[in-house]
This record gives structure tokens, C-alpha cells and sequence, in this order.
């Protein structure tokens, strides 16, 4: 498939994980991948196996200077901007009262503000484009999760800022859109821990009849969404979890 053919996209989280083969996946059909992420080593891990299809670019993108100066060091490297993927995040596991304040910043900072701090950069050079952005949430989104307090109220909130973003931008050529995995095989969730004296019942809900997912699913999946087939889609939530939200 050749769907990216001559797009410039622009792959947050893209060191490791859903974001290492979104932008993978991207560089076979055809695009120019900015990839930024903090893990620096990550990133000129997949530069290596890429090519000169996808440029790393070490980012925090906690912080707003930082995301602003990453869209405009894309579009100087590549001349413009079709699509952003807005993939980075962070899960940490906490009874309610444990959660300090530095754990529920970063949490935030990385799931939520990183995410609008990247968008609210690369809106102007999409309405040029007739761009879109997918943006990645979870079923944490849809679904109260003990023991993750911090992250479902950031994903939540990606679900509706999806929404509100497309309707603000619904008189342009822009497409704003989600998608909502289930667990996936990431380092972010297999180097997950919990508080040993959690009570397992209150997670059986969530934890799904089919088993974790390989990152490629959820990035076949922004793929689709981020491509011309998905065209009429704006401000849609894709459900990519086994069924686990269906109930």
C-alpha cells in the first residue's frame, strides 16, 4: 500500500512501542516521518532500521516551547505537514491517595498537554494541507479504572478535546479523530506494576476476554484513520479493544 505517498507525518512517542510502528508502518507506505520522543537512544534505534525516510528529534513534550519548536523543525526539514500522530503516553498505578504531585504532572503532562501542545503547533500548517491528526486514547478513556485514577481522567479528557477540536475546526478541510486501544505489548504496559495490596476483583471488568494486542494493531488503525479512506471520519473515537468497551 503507497497511501502516504509524498505526506509528511509527524509521530509523537515514536521511540518504542504503537508509535515505533505507526511511524514504521508510515515510512513503508510512502511518508517522511518526523519522530520525536525523550528517549533519545530509542529514536536513532528506529532512525537505523528507518532510513532516511524518518528524522528523531528528542523531545519533552510536557512543555510548550518544546512542541512548538519540534512542528516548526518538521516542517523546515520536510517543507510541510499532512499528519500528525499523537501517540506518546504514560501509565502509572496508584491507590487514589498515593498519587503525589509530581506523578499525576507527568501524567498529564505526557498523555494530555503534550498532545494539545502539539496540535495547537501543527493546526496552521494542517489547514494548508488539508492535514488531519489522530489523536491516541484508551478504553481508559470510556471506563472507570481503579488503581488509575490520574491516567482515565487524562484520557477522558483526549477523548473530548478530540471532539471539540474537530467541531472547532469543522468549517475547515481539517479531520480530527481518536483512537482507543485496549492493553497493547508496550513497554509502557509491561513494565506496569500496581500496589501490592490491590483488590484484583475491582480490575476483572477491564482486564477483557482476548489478551493484549501487538502495538501493530492500534497503528494499523491510526493508519487507516490518518489515510484517505477514512475521509468522512471527524471527530470519531475508534474503538481498537478486543470488544472490552462493547458491554
Amino acid at each position: 500500500m503507497n497511501r502516504f505517498i509524498n505526506k509528511v507525518a509527524l509521530v509523537t512517542g515514536a521511540a518504542s512501542g504503537v508509535g515505533r510502528a505507526t511511524a514504521k508502518q508510515m515510512v513503508q507506505e510512502g511518508a517522511h516521518v518526523f519522530g520525536i520522543d525523550i528517549n533519545k537512544e530509542g529514536l536513532q534505534s528506529v532512525a537505523d532500521d528507518l532510513g532516511d525516510q524518518f528524522f528523531p528529534e528528542t523531545v519533552d513534550i510536557r512543555d510548550r516551547k518544546s512542541c512548538h519548536e519540534a512542528v516548526d523543525a518538521c516542517v523546515e526539514r520536510f517543507g510541510s505537514l499532512d499528519i500528525v500522530a499523537n501517540v506518546a503516553g504514560v501509565v502509572r498505578s496508584h491507590h487514589a491517595t498515593d498519587v503525589d504531585e509530581d506523578t499525576w504532572r507527568l501524567i498529564m503532562g505526557v498523555n494530555l498537554d503534550g498532545m494539545f501542545w502539539i496540535t495547537q503547533a501543527a493546526i496552521p500548517h494542517l489547514k494548508k494541507s488539508a492535514g488531519n491528526i489522530v489523536n491516541v486514547a484508551s478504553n481508559a478513556g470510556f471506563m472507570g479504572q481503579a488503581y488509575t485514577v490520574p491516567y482515565c481522567a487524562a484520557k477522558g479528557a483526549v477523548i473530548n478535546m478530540t471532539r471539540a477540536l474537530a467541531m472547532e475546526y469543522i468549517k475547515s478541510d481539517i479531520r480530527i479523530n481518536a483512537i482507543a486501544p485496549g492493553g497493547m505489548k508496550t513497554a509502557m504496559t509491561e513494565n506496569w506494576s500496581a500496589p501490592d495490596d490491590i483488590d484484583f476483583e475491582l480490575m476483572r471488568s477491564y482486564t477483557g476476554f482476548r489478551g493484549m494486542a501487538e502495538p501493530e494493531t492500534a497503528a494499523n488503525a491510526i493508519c487507516w484513520m490518518a489515510s484517505d479512506e477514512a475521509g468522512r471520519c471527524n471527530g470519531s473515537i475508534l474503538s481498537v479493544d478486543g470488544g472490552l468497551t462493547a458491554a
